[in-house]
């Protein structure tokens, strides 16, 4: 049974920095493409980055750019997401997603509130 655990949200104000963490289970984790998503109130779900397999390649969301920094332990099967100078704009329910091929897994989300 896949499980994708994630873990770091909160509450913080304009200019904080959170790392959320993704733990998961259940997957060969060096196989899978580690994303992150989020989702604001009332709009739909965006990729905000993702890490390829090998090589480390990563892209990111050109609104995050400079900002967060997603990066992965294969050893310990997590994947991370620092983000730094955060915006009122990040506020959301962060998703961690891993995909190979047509199969694609979803965390139970946690929720950032980017607020003074």
């Amino acid at each position: 049974q896949v499980q994708l655990v994630e873990s770091g949200g909160g509450l913080v104000q304009p200019g904080g920095s959170l790392r959320l963490t993704c733990a998961a289970s259940g997957l060969t984790f060096s196989a899978y493409v580690m994303s992150w998503y989020r989702q604001a109130p009332g709009k739909e779900r965006e990729l905000v980055a993702a890490h390829s397999t090998t090589g480390g390649g990563t892209n990111y969301l050109d609104s995050v750019k400079g900002r967060f920094t997603i990066s992965r332990d294969n050893a310990k099967n997590t994947v991370y997401l620092q983000m730094n100078n955060l915006k009122p704009e990040d506020t959301a329910v962060y998703y961690c997603n891993a995909e190979m091929w047509q199969l694609d897994y979803w965390g139970q989300g946690t929720r950032i509130t980017v607020s003074s």
